[in-house]
């Protein structure tokens, strides 16, 4: 099970009472943004574009104890930049396992075995380590070579520790399959907890913007890599966002679902999203027009968002709405291999990314070859 029965017991009883007192909106998971700073420069990333003066700055834990207790949530994402750059995370992340937060400290693992001595094994603490893939792919998103080999080295170390361990993966156009597939197996060999999945989101800021995956696209590559899925691969997510992400479901975005606090304040309106800031929590709620987030808002920053900050929520949210809900979550979790012969078609299908579209499009409005012309229009279909 990639999920302790202690910790879904805690979610599952928060959500219950947030219902039994008729709060439409409610926190699920906060994320907590300690710092800015990181030792990667993703081309993807749009959190480190921030001027050298914000990236030395970081939160106090005891302005970190207060965001946690303010929002209420019973889970803490504390993602980045890079946590472990932190010079006080060792008292961040033992504060909020004393006050029984289930944390998931999300870094690349660059440092985590230089840094693993500061920590305790709990079943309050897990390292969600981002990979991105097999190590080409991996490497070639984070622009380092050699950083899958350093983040594998270091999920080894935290597992044979007895620490819990996850993976965080973010995919964008190009991303072949076959080689995800290979890495979902690559995984569960490394013996981590279990695996989270999301389509990279197009920030402004972001050096490469050509990479980000639009929804239609969003839905067909998540339905080749995760039907006709292997029994055990273990996702540390809720089945029923994987199937939105396949295309079976459809949710709307409930941004308040995962609230942001960073150096800033609290993020209008979500962690991907920068709108301005409230000084509390309960102003967060309350004052953020959440009607304009959003595809259904007609937001042209949200069209193409299916992002896990924005719309597991929202599927938590189904699993405990109805009896519908629990039974559909429940099936999928015990019986999701999701035959699909059309999508084992697709595994066989050669990788088309639209970039690349883009630029042979390009070529051949510019007076190309012949050859040219025909690998254009080939790729076209």
């Amino acid at each position: 099970m990639a999920v302790p029965v202690s910790q879904m017991w805690t979610v599952a009883s928060y959500v219950l009472k947030q219902r039994m007192a008729g709060r439409r909106r409610y926190p699920l998971v906060l994320m907590l943004e300690p710092l800015f700073r990181c030792n990667l420069a993703c081309a993807g990333c749009g959190k480190i574009q921030y001027p050298a003066h914000v990236l030395k700055m970081h939160l106090s834990p005891e302005e970190c104890f207060r965001a946690v207790e303010e929002c209420g949530a019973p889970m803490v994402s504390i993602p980045g930049g890079e946590p472990l750059l932190h010079p006080e995370i060792r008292q961040i992340v033992e504060g909020l396992v004393a006050r029984k937060k289930y944390i998931y400290l999300c870094t690349n693992a660059l440092l985590l075995r230089e840094k693993i001595d500061l920590f305790t094994p709990s079943k309050y603490l897990t390292f969600s380590v981002h990979v991105d893939g097999e190590k080409e792919h991996h490497d070639f998103s984070v622009c380092k070579e050699g950083g899958f080999d350093q983040a594998i080295e270091g999920v080894r170390e935290a597992v044979r520790r007895g620490f819990r361990v996850t993976t965080n993966t973010t995919l964008f156009d190009g991303a072949d399959p076959n080689s995800v597939r290979s890495f979902f197996d690559q995984m569960m060999e490394l013996g981590v907890e279990g695996m989270m999945l999301s389509p990279g989101y197009s920030y402004d800021k972001a050096p490469d913007q050509q990479h980000f995956l639009g929804r239609a696209r969003t839905r067909r590559l998540f339905r080749a890599i995760l039907s006709n899925r292997k029994p055990e691969w273990r996702f540390n997510m809720s089945p029923l966002f994987l199937e939105f992400l396949m295309g079976k479901r459809h949710y709307t975005c409930t941004p308040w679902g995962m609230p942001t606090f960073n150096l800033f304040g609290w993020q209008k309106p979500c962690y991907l999203l920068q709108d301005g800031y409230a000084d509390t929590f309960a102003e967060l709620m309350e004052a953020t027009e959440w009607e304009k987030y959003g595809t259904e808002s007609g937001n042209p920053k949200c069209a193409n968002c299916m992002v896990h900050s924005g719309y597991e929520a929202s599927a938590v949210h189904d699993n405990f709405n109805s009896w519908r809900g629990f039974v559909d979550t429940a099936k999928a979790t015990l019986f999701g291999r999701y035959a699909d012969p059309e999508a084992l078609e697709m595994l066989k299908e050669p990788v088309k990314p639209v970039h690349a579209r883009a630029g042979l499009v390009q070529l051949q409005l510019a007076g190309a070859s012949q050859g040219e012309k025909q690998e254009a229009e080939e790729v076209q279909a």
